[in-house]
């Protein structure tokens, strides 16, 4: 017999929260229990049929401050019917990977009536997402309470009461033993171990867990760049010029790391059903806006705007705001040369111990102007990018990561690229290079990690306080972990971290062979950056709703883009070496543009060849 929703039970008193919703202080009470009637209301009637309860009761409200917040779960059935809507694919008994079906559920495996592990946590909490999500509006043609806040059939209630200032956040809540449990094995023991990547899926989710199996496995790519580069810096150090050998093994790497990754994400994204789960229709973002009218491909109202209009904002707009960053870029790196130009006539003139560590200050002042100018332009980035009106998150996500990627190369790589090409110092491209790779990867890890550790410790001890104050018989340890995880700072995503990887594959794939140690302290940063990232996750942020992923996105193509320069910078410095310009003493820049032509046409062909192993990559995942 088929189940249907109607059957389900939505007035549960006691349940198991996944979800928190906080609603403004000063909301109305029409609003609030016309939200509530909206969330419990049967599907049939336009509701999400999830089960709804505030926090804290009417006495407790009295007693404590008047904290608008709700929890938000589901039954089981609920759930297991809420995994067939968003298509969640799962390992069946014969070892194939299939959408889940309530009427098949039995055929899945791990599946038993009296089992309530077979869907994660994470997988839990993203059906309820999904489901707050796709509560549309009606007849109501504005929220209740708020005039103001106008409602069109078909528009997302969840995105109109959070654009509205009405819900001030929707957030998942951890599971505190899951949590201790996964932090035993990840970073609180200083081993040398594998991450449990399977387990932070099963926390975190796809997008959370590639990004960590990308870093880990990245970490290790790097260890036979540390491993060669080590005696390499011992034994020829004084040597500037013989790079020769380095250069080649780098631009073989920098090429072969990255098609092994993608074979590697495959296979993991395939044993996690994302790799074959069906991509589901993309809403308009909630920041989207225009003229109400008629969707052509979905039939729904919703806002239009003109693309030429959008197209108008870039070209004219965007476009000449970001060459004008890129010219400042360039000012303040002419800048640091006069600086260094400077530092080294002092240093000339006196020959003291002192002036010889004043050499390295107008680096160290470079590199740290560097990351300040990298986070005030993300900010500007994010404001056009927004200002640009663009429908959907992933077009806003790429025009981002463009703008921003545009700007951290030059920015990060100009001056290097000026020292080898035009100067042709590799004395300073080695000291500009180590300076601006170490001093970048210490700023990070103060900025992203350590600071945003110490601030939560203060307002956790803080809370604590509090709740211990409490006379009021109240389940304290619930609340004290909801007001607590409120105040914790959003996790914005992955494009920061993927950001400082994408520079530090940079640094070590472009200029590694004239500084080897580069991929030791990459190497260095990395383990150390692994254990303060889930620090950062487990117990600086709010627990993230899981994202189904089935590769790291449009940072691989961005990783690949920066493997093909890597083949050319290597190649450039490789033609202007000494060694190779003895064998050709007459022809110098014509040899330079031979080599660089010959290894970018073998970078294009071998994306080229392993373009039809991306496509069968299915094929060999189901067959292993």
């Amino acid at each position: 017999m088929k189940v249907t929703l109607s059957a389900l039970d939505t007035f549960e008193s006691s349940f198991t929260p996944l979800v928190v919703i906080e609603l403004v202080q000063d909301v109305k009470e029409e609003t609030k229990e016309w939200l509530k009637n909206r969330i419990i209301a049967k599907k049939k009637d336009g509701g999400a049929q999830l089960l709804f309860r505030p926090l804290l009761n009417k006495y407790e409200k009295e007693t404590l401050e008047n904290q608008n917040l709700y929890l938000v779960g589901a039954s089981r059935l609920r759930l297991l019917l809420g995994a067939e809507a968003v298509g969640l694919v799962k390992e069946c008994n014969d070892n194939t990977m299939r959408a889940f079906t309530y009427g098949t559920r039995h055929n899945f495996k791990g599946f038993d009536d009296d089992n309530d592990d077979f869907l994660t946590m994470a997988e839990c909490q993203f059906i309820i997402k999904h489901e707050l999500e796709n509560l549309r509006a009606r007849d109501e043609k504005m929220i209740p309470g708020y005039p103001q806040a106008k409602l069109y059939p078909g528009k997302s209630l969840l995105r109109r009461l959070l654009t509205s200032g009405i819900i001030i956040q929707v957030f998942p809540l951890h599971d505190n033993e899951a949590l201790k449990k996964l932090e035993d094995s990840w970073y609180t023991r200083f081993t040398l171990k594998y991450q449990p990547v399977d387990s932070i899926r099963g926390y975190f989710g796809e997008t959370i867990a590639l990004y960590f199996g990308f870093l880990e496995y990245f970490t290790f790519a790097l260890i036979p760049m540390a491993v060669i580069g080590l005696p390499y810096y011992m034994f020829v150090w004084e040597d500037y010029d013989k790079y020769v050998i380095f250069a080649s093994f780098n631009l073989i790497w920098s090429t072969v790391i990255l098609e092994v990754w993608k074979r590697g994400c495959a296979n993991m994204t395939y044993r996690w059903g994302t790799l074959v789960m069906k991509r589901q229709f993309e809403e308009p973002r909630p920041g989207f806006h225009g003229v109400l009218g008629i969707n052509s491909v979905t039939g729904r109202e919703e806002p239009l705007y003109p693309s030429y209009k959008r197209q108008l904002r870039i070209y004219l707009v965007s476009l000449p705001f970001v060459c004008l960053c890129l010219y400042f870029s360039l000012y303040v790196m002419m800048i640091y040369f006069d600086m260094e130009a400077w530092a080294l006539e002092l240093h000339e003139d006196s020959g003291s111990e002192w002036t010889s560590v004043l050499l390295y200050v107008p680096s160290i002042i470079y590199a740290i102007v560097i990351e300040i100018m990298n986070r005030l332009y993300r900010y500007a980035a994010e404001f056009l990018t927004s200002w640009e009106n663009h429908r959907l998150e992933s077009a806003y996500q790429n025009h981002l990561v463009l703008k921003v990627l545009v700007f951290n190369f030059l920015n990060c790589f100009a001056s290097l690229f000026y020292i080898a090409f035009v100067l042709r110092d590799m004395k300073l491209l080695r000291q500009s290079l180590a300076t601006l790779l170490i001093t970048s990867q210490i700023l990070n890890q103060i900025v992203e990690s350590l600071l945003p550790y110490w601030l939560q410790r203060k307002h956790h001890v803080q809370v604590k306080r509090k709740v211990q104050a409490l006379k009021a018989d109240i389940d304290a340890t619930l609340y004290e972990q909801v007001v607590l995880e409120k105040e914790m700072g959003t996790y914005l995503g992955t494009f920061d971290d993927y950001l400082e990887l994408f520079l530090q594959f940079g640094y070590v794939s472009l200029f590694s062979c004239v500084y080897p140690l580069a991929a030791a302290f990459a190497v260095l940063n990395n383990f150390t950056e692994v254990n303060s990232d889930a620090l950062k996750m487990c117990r600086v942020f709010k627990r993230p709703f899981s994202e189904p992923s089935a590769s790291i996105g449009v940072w691989q193509l961005a990783f690949e883009t920066m493997s093909v320069i890597s083949v050319v910078t290597n190649c450039a410095l490789i033609g202007m070496s000494p060694q190779v310009n003895a064998l050709f003493p007459e022809s110098k820049v014509d040899l330079i543009l031979i080599v660089v032509a010959a290894e970018v046409r073998k970078s294009l062909d071998v994306n080229n060849i392993h373009a039809p192993e991306q496509e069968q990559c299915l094929l060999c995942c189901s067959q292993t």
